[in-house]
């Protein structure tokens, strides 16, 4: 391939499916509408000015990369509330899986949570950032068949060419085993226009492209995960509980305020393995049982 598939914002979910499910990635045209892509870069530009410089050649040396960009921007929540980021993410995560308890075999379907989100802003005389796998971060294995860990979203904050740096992606790199690595020569450049989205799985090689332009190339990205998985990025360090309890329940949730099936991440409140939402919610929230979703699916069973 020497492009990307591009589809329209009113592209059916299910061909943007198959798109990923296909080639590893696709580009939605206008993801962001233009007053909403104002709104992003009114939000960040003061950050994004006090950000310093990476000092590693993963994060690059002429790239700055803000962090943490839910305190920053209502519109990361804007990017994880898309239809299609959405439901490409539900469509590879939200798979169900089986197992005993007791006796009984039973069906649980694991939720998501975001485990990075970050302003990428890359300069003129970047170089290129090595091809990597995003499931790398916990040396994910890729046996025919296997289950993606993670859904990425980058959204062109500006536009991205293949001179400026846009995100060089190999296609159908998804699909190889772990003892095929990635060549310069196969990954192509992500060239959308300033509110596009480039929406990939985690098992798809991709990298910072070369900026040999004379603009800087920004874009926001962010990784929605297995709910049972580490998060890559501290949340609970990175966001003070004051502010997490500004933000709505869904994006709580999605910052890991929540309980994955059937019981990862609970909090134990006076004998109950919790679901730990209640903690934001003050005096009088109602306490979820985490486990009581076993009894909910026997009485379903039965």
């Amino acid at each position: 391939m020497t492009t990307l598939t591009t589809l329209d914002a009113t592209a059916p979910l299910g061909e943007a499916i198959a798109v990923v499910e296909r080639d590893g990635g696709v580009i939605i045209r206008d993801f962001f509408d233009s007053a909403t892509l104002a709104e992003l870069r009114a939000d960040i530009d003061a950050a994004m000015a006090a950000t310093p410089w990476g000092q590693d050649d993963f994060s690059g040396h002429r790239t700055k990369r803000l962090y943490g960009v839910f305190q920053h921007t209502q519109h990361a929540a804007t990017a994880v509330r898309h239809p299609h980021y959405a439901g490409i993410a539900s469509h590879f995560l939200e798979v169900p899986q089986t197992g005993f308890f007791g006796e009984d075999m039973l069906e649980l379907t694991p939720s998501y949570t975001v485990g990075v989100s970050s302003i990428i802003d890359i300069h003129p005389g970047e170089g290129p950032q090595p091809l990597h796998r995003d499931d790398g971060v916990w040396q994910w294995r890729h046996p025919e068949g296997y289950r993606q860990a993670r859904v990425q979203v980058m959204v062109a904050v500006t536009d991205f060419t293949a001179e400026n740096g846009g995100t060089m992606v190999v296609p159908g790199s998804h699909l190889w085993g772990d003892d095929r690595g990635p060549r310069t020569d196969e990954a192509v450049p992500t060239v959308m226009s300033a509110g596009s989205a480039l929406i990939w799985v985690g098992g798809t090689f991709h990298g910072g492209g070369t900026n040999t332009s004379d603009s800087n190339r920004i874009g926001l990205t962010i990784g929605l995960d297995l709910g049972f998985l580490r998060q890559e990025e501290n949340a609970y360090l990175t966001y003070p509980v004051e502010v997490v309890k500004t933000f709505d329940e869904d994006i709580q949730q999605l910052l890991g305020w929540s309980v994955c099936a059937p019981g990862t991440g609970f909090v134990e409140h006076q004998g109950v393995m919790a679901d730990p939402i209640f903690l934001l919610q003050g005096e009088g929230a109602e306490v979820t049982n985490s486990f009581a979703q076993f009894d909910d699916a026997l009485a379903q069973k039965a």
